[in-house]
């Protein structure tokens, strides 16, 4: 469902991207409010992403499902849904921009190669001017960030080795990969702030780096803390994480609110959807949000 009630541009853009490969669960939920209540907060401007570039995890089906779960969370966007799909040109218009700027480069080299030489990609095949058929491609990573500063997680570092990283921009089987994507539609969209979980800290490394190769400006970042089981897995499709109830969903608003630290009355719980957004709208803050833990559901 677009809204088409915002009169100009502002200078808040947030977006939330979940995958097709299955239907939204609570921790998925408590990402796509964190992002929403975030951008409405600040008066901006929310978008939802399908990020269906991988058909062969995709569960048919799932993209209608996900945006009828956020319509009935009362989480709408305010643009035409995203679908990556349908981005195939403009990836591939970076990758020939990239190409010609000889950024590029094919490999052959498998994931049990590069663990047995200690699991940082040594651009072994940098040199070897590989045919790109059948091979996967590579950025030379002439940036290497290694360290940012996140909203909610403050200063983040990593490995220098591995965030220097020649990383894959096109996978063997000629699909194009996340972190080509997920930049390229971050420019495209005119992305600013970007709210998602603290899964996604280390890749957040090589978008940056990706950002600065590219040089566009990047988006604010603000990761928050993985909601995992009582075994300490992460909820995610690929753990078989059950679907949020679509036809009750106040108690899962509420039970969200109250992960994201906003604390809300427990009265709330016997009024609309509507009416629980609107007062969390009001009444977020993303400092209330716990640093770096993961949280036990």
């Amino acid at each position: 469902m677009v809204k088409t009630d915002i009169k100009r541009p502002p200078l808040y853009r947030g977006r939330f991207a979940p995958s097709p490969s299955g239907l939204l669960h609570f921790g998925s939920l408590v990402t796509a409010l964190a992002s929403y209540l975030d951008a409405k907060h600040n008066d901006g401007t929310w978008l939802v992403r399908i990020e269906d570039i991988d058909p062969p995890r995709a569960l048919a089906g799932a993209s209608s499902e996900i945006l009828k779960t956020l319509e009935s969370f009362g989480l709408y966007w305010d643009e035409p849904v995203l679908y990556q799909s349908q981005q195939s040109l403009l990836y591939q218009k970076t990758l020939n921009d990239l190409a010609k700027q000889q950024l590029t480069y094919a490999c052959k080299c498998t994931r049990a190669q590069i663990k047995e030489l200690g699991g940082i990609y040594p651009a072994t095949c940098q040199y070897k001017n590989l045919p790109t058929e059948h091979n996967a491609i590579r950025l030379i990573n002439q940036v290497g960030i290694f360290e940012f500063t996140d909203n909610i997680q403050g200063h983040v570092s990593f490995n220098k080795n591995a965030a220097a990283e020649d990383f894959i921009l096109v996978r063997k089987d000629g699909l194009f990969a996340y972190q080509l994507a997920v930049v390229v539609d971050d420019i495209f969209q005119n992305i600013t702030h970007v709210v998602r979980g603290c899964d996604l800290l280390e890749p957040t490394l090589r978008q940056l780096s990706f950002f600065d190769i590219l040089q566009k400006k990047v988006p604010h970042y603000s990761h928050i803390p993985l909601a995992v089981t009582q075994q300490g897995y992460k909820l995610s499709k690929q753990n078989n994480a059950s679907a949020i109830n679509n036809k009750n969903p106040q108690p899962a608003l509420i039970a969200a609110l109250h992960y994201l630290g906003q604390n809300p009355p427990e009265a709330l719980v016997s009024n609309s959807v509507d009416t629980i957004i609107a007062w969390a709208i009001k009444h977020w803050s993303i400092n209330k949000i716990t640093k770096n833990k993961e949280i036990v559901i």
